[in-house]
């Protein structure tokens, strides 16, 4: 299967949101891994800063999950569309 990255060479759109909240909230990436293990998806400090960087895809099942650890919507992780570009 072949992943197509957006305009920008990102593997997704949202890794940027992330990081943004992720350092609005204090937490660290492994802070951040293990508030989401808790909440039932297995993800590393690795995993979360290939996230932010934009080299892993971050599939929409996940975003739920951010989502919920975040406190935001995840049409608010989803940004601004006009990025894609």
């Amino acid at each position: 299967m072949k992943l197509y990255k957006c305009g920008n060479g990102r593997s997704n759109v949202s890794g940027v949101k992330i990081k943004e909240l992720r350092e609005k909230a204090g937490y660290s990436q492994e802070e951040l891994a293990a508030k989401l293990q808790l909440a039932g998806l297995s993800l590393n400090q690795k995993a979360i800063s290939r996230i932010e960087t934009g080299d892993r895809v971050l599939p929409d099942y996940e975003l739920l999950y951010f989502s919920a650890v975040l406190n935001v919507s995840v049409h608010e992780l989803l940004g601004d569309t006009e990025q894609l570009g």
